[in-house]
């Protein structure tokens, strides 16, 4: 009843990170932090799931509580998003190796294509969409990270085949 009721806040919040086809019929939300351990190891499904499904739209909600850096984290992949590179910075960050830090996600900036100047610029814009985002996370109970919301539900996995088995179901409904 939750999901139902802040649906548009969930899909269409045009504040929020955007993976795969941004008019993808199947929409997948994941909540999710920079920092967090278990976002990383789902990362590579949500890669593959996004890689095999062209109809697949991944809207990416970035919670900042797990790590002091997650918050500059979150705020420079959405700055990036300014330029067209919100994707590529979000692939970055979860493809680093060890711990990130400001310097860290200063360079995956960089090296996926961003005006570092532009994104610290840039980078106090997404302070309320990042709120909104935290707001909306409390209202449906999300209480971890990470969390998916496919087709009106919550699911819990980390599993790839477990993501894909319900992107079909929502195909088909």
């Amino acid at each position: 009843e939750l999901l139902k009721s802040s649906a548009d806040e969930l899909y269409n919040n045009e504040a929020d990170g955007v993976l795969g086809n941004a008019d993808g019929k199947v929409v997948l939300v994941e909540f999710f932090d920079f920092s967090c351990g278990y976002c990383h190891k789902i990362y590579p499904a949500i890669k593959n799931v996004v890689a095999k499904n062209p109809d697949l739209k991944v809207v990416a909600k970035s919670m900042t509580f797990v790590a002091p850096v997650s918050k500059y984290a979150a705020k420079a992949a959405l700055a990036a998003k300014e330029q067209g590179k919100f994707e590529a910075v979000y692939k970055g960050l979860f493809e680093a190796q060890g711990p990130l830090t400001e310097a860290k996600v200063d360079e995956i900036a960089v090296l996926s294509g961003v005006d570092l100047e532009q994104m610290k610029a840039d980078m106090n814009s997404p302070e309320k969409a990042l709120n909104d985002m935290s707001d909306l996370a409390g209202k449906i109970n999300v209480t971890g990270v990470p969390t998916l919301v496919l087709n009106g539900k919550v699911v819990q996995t980390l599993d790839e085949a477990v993501i894909q088995s319900e992107i079909d179901a929502a195909r088909n409904n």
